[in-house]
């Protein structure tokens, strides 16, 4: 269970929205945050960052489409089409505007949700992701640069390959899962058991691995949406997080050529600011959210 500031349970709801239906949390008061989490996590990835957020904001934190508690469709798992699944929610729940705060897969979502809801979106928070189409794909290369970096992206290349990365994992998510969110921390006593069966049991449903790899297979075209969307630069205020053992500062120097203000921030930390360093990560990003919205 998630808790605000205060200690009480974050409320829970359920929307039908673009031909799916999400499951979403809420708390707070205020001006409207939207939280997007990545891949192989859930909205839980946020439970520490919520009760910083508040006692200033409205907080929505969605399990995306085909993630979490939210509904398994067949199709519909390019970013843009995911962006447009929170506008509508954000829209449906009462919010005309606000910010969005995105890590890994939910970064890119979030930034198409900013460039295709320009009237809506106020700010952007990237966390922690690389932008398929300008330089995602390399890493996944078999290079000694990748490889002595620690960001050589094997799993993208086998997520790709139908049917066989389903049968594969089958029967072992808890040792995937597991293997990728401590892998990918430097601290990876941060991965709670708590955490670690909350994304099992989630993605261990049925449709669960499915629609996590259709994110993945989705990539060829994402990567023309970004192209086109970066055609016209965000004007709104973009804050960059990294962790200083994965992108670090790689996500501040991408996001420059999709943005014109942008802020930079690295953490001594790894993949999942928000589970490995949240007292961290609240400190840069609220001044920001109060400053810039």
């Amino acid at each position: 269970m998630i808790f605000d500031h205060r200690g009480e349970p974050v409320r829970t709801g359920r929307a039908a929205v673009n031909g799916t239906s999400l499951h979403y949390r809420t708390a707070g008061s205020g001006r409207a945050v939207v939280l997007l989490h990545g891949v192989p996590k859930t909205g839980y990835h946020w439970r520490h960052l919520i009760p910083k957020l508040t006692p200033h904001y409205t907080v929505v934190a969605p399990d995306l489409r085909g993630l979490g508690d939210s509904a398994h469709p067949a199709d519909g798992y390019d970013s843009a089409t995911m962006s447009d699944d929170i506008a509508e929610l954000m829209t449906r729940l009462g919010h005309d505007t606000y910010s969005v705060i995105g890590e890994d897969w939910g970064a890119v979502i979030g930034y198409q949700l900013a460039a295709r809801h320009r009237d809506h979106v106020n700010a952007l928070v990237f966390v922690e992701a690389l932008f398929p189409g300008f330089g995602f794909e390399d890493h996944t290369a078999l290079t000694p640069e990748n490889v002595s970096s620690g960001m050589h992206l094997w799993h993208l290349g086998f997520y790709f390959q139908p049917d066989v990365p389903e049968m594969l994992i089958a029967g072992h998510e808890r040792e995937l899962i597991t293997y990728m969110i401590k892998n990918e921390r430097s601290r990876p006593d941060t991965a709670t058991s708590d955490a670690i069966e909350e994304y099992v049991r989630c993605y261990s449903m049925p449709g669960g691995v499915r629609s996590m790899l259709a994110i993945y297979r989705a990539m060829l075209v994402d990567a023309e949406q970004n192209r086109q969307a970066a055609q016209k630069k965000l004007d709104i205020p973009v804050l960059a997080l990294g962790g200083s053992a994965f992108i670090g500062d790689r996500n501040e120097t991408q996001m420059r050529l999709f943005a014109h203000d942008v802020t930079g921030h690295v953490f001594d930390a790894g993949h999942d600011l928000a589970e490995e360093v949240p007292d961290e990560m609240g400190e840069v990003v609220l001044p920001f959210l109060a400053e810039r919205t």
